[in-house]
């Protein structure tokens, strides 16, 4: 029974409002899940996980409110549904959002406070290699592209990289997982595969 987890069917949704949805899409299938686009409340019910793409959070935002989801995924991160939020995506799950601008609201559930665009601008988008301990060797090869960081982390949250001036940019809280970078457009699949495996986990549970 140990190995079942890694094995069974699970149909992940990717939150395709704006943004990159379409590759982690492609990450996710080439991985072996059953990977979705999601616009509407009632295709929340036929997933076992969500990822929120990168894009703009503020416009992820507001069509989440308008499309009418924004709610259904605040219940499904409530009743535990495993989430994986990149980039804008990190933002929109974050409980606190230090820069927000007026009106803006996220989803969260995630007991951090992140800072939007904290490294400037587009052309200031940087890589590095992040050491990653639940990933293992070699070093996460990590895109920054108008990235937020996490500025605090609560009591259940655990950081899982950070960069060498110590800014954290890789969270965990039960269910919930975030990462200030892009890793659906460098190759690496790692971290996708342990989200993958955390909701075959929960599905294997449930």
């Amino acid at each position: 029974m140990a190995g079942k987890p890694a094995t069974i069917p699970v149909t992940v949704g990717v939150l395709a409002l704006q943004g990159d949805f379409r590759e982690h899409l492609e990450v996710l299938r080439s991985l072996g899940a059953t990977a979705v686009p999601v616009r509407r409340a009632e295709e929340l019910t036929a997933i076992d996980g969500l990822v929120i793409p990168g894009g703009e959070s503020t416009v992820i935002d507001k069509l989440s409110r308008a499309f009418g989801v924004a709610e259904p995924v605040k219940q499904a991160i409530a009743a535990g549904m495993p989430v994986y939020g990149t980039c804008a995506g990190l933002i929109m799950i974050a409980d606190r959002v230090l820069d927000a601008i007026e009106g803006q609201q996220s989803f969260g559930g995630l007991d951090v406070a992140v800072r939007r665009n904290a490294f400037g601008s587009q052309t200031e988008s940087f890589e590095v290699e992040l050491r990653m301990p639940v990933l293992g060797d070699p070093p996460v090869h990590a895109v920054f592209i108008r990235a937020p960081v996490v500025e605090t982390v609560g009591d259940q949250v655990t950081a899982l990289a950070s960069l060498a001036d110590g800014r954290v940019v890789a969270v965990q809280q039960g269910n919930l997982l975030g990462t200030s970078f892009h890793p659906e457009i460098t190759g690496d699949t790692r971290f996708h595969q342990y989200f993958l495996n955390r909701v075959r986990a929960t599905a294997f549970r449930s």
